[in-house]
């Protein structure tokens, strides 16, 4: 059951392993021909200074065809667009999907409603890669 914050994000709790899970969602991405704009891997750069968290990685992906429209109707969505996936593992060794609501991001930047489809399928590749 995803749980929603008053933030907009959505947290989803995976049924695989951190590895997994990114992998399920790489594969995913290619599937559907988004583009990944990049991954930044927090706990990777973090063991390069000597510090350590849990593993922690953002995917950054696109889809010119997509969130161009929703930056010409409302240009303030340029600063969450590209749209992002964050895994994460929690301490009890739980992996977490946390995406922004489409939802959210509508009302955040108040973007016409039936451009919402635009950036919809967050959602379903999120449910996706924790099934």
């Amino acid at each position: 059951m995803p749980q929603t914050s008053d933030n907009g994000l959505v947290h989803l709790v995976s049924h695989h392993s951190f590895a997994e899970t990114m992998a399920r969602l790489m594969s995913i991405l290619e599937a559907k021909a988004l583009s990944v704009a990049a991954i930044v891997d927090h706990s990777g750069d973090a063991a390069k200074v000597g510090l350590s968290m849990p593993p922690t990685k953002l995917v950054i992906f696109q889809n010119p065809k997509a969130g161009t429209p929703l930056m010409l109707a409302a240009p303030s969505i340029a600063i969450d667009l590209p749209l992002k996936v964050l895994l994460s593992e929690g301490d009890d060794s739980k992996v977490w999907v946390t995406y922004n609501s489409p939802e959210y991001l509508q009302a955040r930047h108040n973007f016409p409603p039936d451009l919402l489809k635009n950036i919809a399928a967050i959602k379903a590749i999120c449910e996706e890669t924790v099934r």
